[in-house]
């Protein structure tokens, strides 16, 4: 499908990247919100365990969980010391569980490959297990002030809306908008960090999915799609996730028992938690291919232990 002009525009900012950068690292001075991972005494480890939690879940659900990891688990050689399964039962109900394994395949890594430390190199934490291109970024630019584009989708909308003119970006990061990222980033490598959690925080508060508060906004008199006049989003409909009756809801309601067991369960006990038989078994199946759940002798189920 051939690219309206306002999705193509995302391939080079329609402003200056300069004159953004200063008002909105200044925003972010005065109003960024006082979040563990963002003190200085966090370290690397904080900062990992953070990007990994707050993947497609809001913050109020996830600083609970995450001080209490922490507290746990201060280093990822404690983790890796520790069961994976553990790991599943510390993440409780911040939804995909299965980040909670790949945290603790991270984890692991850590400790076996690089003495217990977060690496440093860009390319070595895109090398860990579970980390992808994002979560690289995220932990390169706020734990180690590093010069690299954080995309979230909290970014992707601010750059969208500022420099494209558009409401929404698309469904998928896509190329466009990664050369507009590189294209947006300051020169210098602190500001460029400030820059990606400024830009991250502006589209968590301000420039939101729904009733954005331009009023609020340092760049509004800047931004694209304000001065166009706010048009409407033109691409693939946008639906929200639903959650009631899926088999992510059966998934969950089965991991919240193995959870609270302090030994295996038998396998009637996680059969007494969803009606539908042919939903249930899929759900069940489903976490044991995914290594959330081992299967027992004689139909008991248990969170992983290796």
């Amino acid at each position: 499908m051939t690219a309206t002009p306002a999705t193509s525009a995302t391939t080079a900012p329609a402003i200056a990247p300069a004159t953004l950068h200063d008002p909105v690292i200044a925003w972010f001075d005065a109003h960024a919100r006082d979040l563990p991972w963002r003190r200085p005494e966090t370290g690397a480890w904080g900062v990992m365990v953070s990007e990994f939690m707050l993947q497609q879940t809001p913050v109020a659900r996830v600083l609970p969980v995450y001080e209490q990891w922490l507290a746990r688990w201060p280093r990822p050689a404690d983790l890796a010391a520790d069961a994976p399964g553990e790991a599943v039962r510390a993440w409780g109900r911040l939804g995909y569980p299965r980040r909670a394994l790949r945290l603790h395949g991270a984890a692991l890594a850590i400790t076996e490959r690089f003495g217990g430390d977060v690496p440093r190199e860009h390319s070595q934490l895109l090398a860990l297990p579970g980390i992808g291109e994002y979560t690289a970024a995220a932990v390169a630019s706020f734990a180690y002030g590093q010069r690299y584009a954080v995309l979230d989708t909290n970014v992707r909308r601010v750059f969208a809306r500022a420099a494209a003119g558009i409401q929404y970006p698309p469904n998928a990061t896509t190329a466009a908008e990664r050369k507009l990222a590189r294209a947006l980033l300051p020169a210098d490598e602190s500001t460029a960090a400030r820059w990606a959690a400024a830009s991250m925080e502006l589209g968590a508060l301000v420039c939101t999915s729904k009733n954005e508060d331009c009023a609020r906004c340092p760049i509004a008199s800047q931004c694209a799609w304000r001065l166009a006049g706010k048009p409407v989003h033109q691409g693939p409909a946008r639906r929200g996730q639903t959650y009631a009756g899926t088999d992510r809801q059966v998934r969950g309601k089965l991991l919240a028992v193995l959870r609270e067991a302090v030994a295996p369960v038998p396998l009637a006990v996680l059969d007494a938690v969803w009606e539908e038989p042919v939903q249930r078994a899929r759900a069940l199946d489903g976490l044991v291919a995914d290594g959330l759940v081992e299967p027992m002798a004689d139909d008991l189920y248990r969170l992983p232990l290796t």
